[in-house]
């Protein structure tokens, strides 16, 4: 049986993750109320962070900033894109 999430968000019941992503009380909320579906969004949209800010993820820092962006992707206004940003063209 698949587990459920009202999803933060498409504002809607959708299939959530098959387990937490960490180990902590942030993973348990990203369990309780994030899709599958956006969160391969936001593994998506963190490799845009790691490649633009040109960041290492073993780094404190990164892990920091990339918390901060996760938070806001989720529960805020949304994660910024970097100002020199270019999205690919297909």
């Amino acid at each position: 049986m698949s587990h459920t999430v009202f999803c933060t968000r498409y504002k809607q019941e959708m299939e959530g993750l098959d387990e937490p992503p960490f180990d902590s009380d942030f993973g348990q909320k990203i369990y309780k109320n994030v899709s599958k579906k956006a969160w391969g969004e936001w593994l998506e949209h963190q490799k845009m962070l790691l490649n633009e800010y040109r960041l290492q993820p073993w780094t404190p820092q990164a892990q920091e900033f990339l918390v901060e962006q996760m938070t806001q992707y989720f529960f805020g206004e949304g994660s910024n894109l970097p100002k020199e940003y270019v999205p690919p063209s297909h």
